[in-house]
């Protein structure tokens, strides 16, 4: 049988059709028809052809590189080398045995004995073997000139700017949409007033106090200078609250 009719006869065999070949490899099923019938023109070129067979004869149970192989023999394609015959490991030499070299070694460490014996003798020599140095014809040396003192490094200063206090509040709408109004301590500078939904978060900062009026407290999350309150309220509804900064106290 031919390359197709093997392909066929094994898919035959299996119970499989041609569209569930074709979508078990992602190959179209034009294609998986021109196979089977020995027609390879649909494939793109040998290479992709070899390819649609390997992946087809895996498909329906069956070895696919005696189907390859007749595939290259049949229209003149070299098999690409193997692996093993490209990347084949280059062979190690033995290491060649040094053997250590007395002679060398000795007359090194004569040469190294006696630089130390010349450079101490050389070195040992006493300070009266210095020569004197004349005093200069032109007069007296004169006087050096004192150099100024170095400037010491001004301290660092030891006092931060600290920043002008404020108090900063948080709102987090974790359960239903909630009414927030808020207002510095005037309640003539309006920070925000309608509807916070569901999952949404409003943050807002005054250098003395924060006012605000929440509706469906309890589903509303406060968060005070840093420190999480948990709801707005458990008990009514609707809260009117005010916050400084340094609140919450610390107790």
């Amino acid at each position: 049988m031919s390359i197709g009719q093997t392909l066929a006869h094994a898919r035959t065999k299996a119970g499989l059709t041609v569209d569930q070949v074709s979508e078990a490899t992602r190959i179209r099923q034009p294609i998986v028809e021109g196979i089977e019938h020995d027609d390879f023109a649909g494939c793109g070129g040998d290479f992709y052809a070899r390819g649609h067979i390997r992946t087809i004869a895996r498909a329906v149970g069956i070895d696919p590189e005696p189907l390859v192989a007749e595939f290259d023999q049949a229209h003149g394609v070299t098999p690409a080398p193997s692996p093993t015959a490209i990347f084949e490991p280059e062979r190690i030499k033995p290491e060649r045995r040094l053997t250590p070299n007395w002679t060398a070694a000795m007359a090194a460490a004569v040469v190294v004995v006696l630089s130390f014996v010349v450079f101490h003798l050389v070195d040992g020599k006493g300070d009266d073997d210095k020569p004197v140095a004349a005093p200069s014809p032109t007069g007296p040396a004169q006087p050096t000139a004192p150099q100024a003192a170095p400037v010491p490094a001004a301290p660092p200063s030891s006092v931060v700017a600290q920043a002008p206090p404020q108090v900063k509040v948080r709102l987090d709408a974790v359960n239903g949409k909630s009414w927030v109004r808020a207002t510095d301590t005037t309640g003539k500078q309006v920070y925000f007033e309608g509807n916070l939904e569901k999952g949404a978060s409003k943050e807002f900062v005054d250098p003395t106090e924060l006012k605000l009026v929440i509706g469906n407290a309890d589903g509303v999350r406060l968060n005070v200078n840093g420190k999480d309150l948990g709801p707005a309220s458990t008990k009514n509804s609707v809260v009117r609250l005010s916050f400084k900064p340094g609140d919450p106290q610390q107790g």
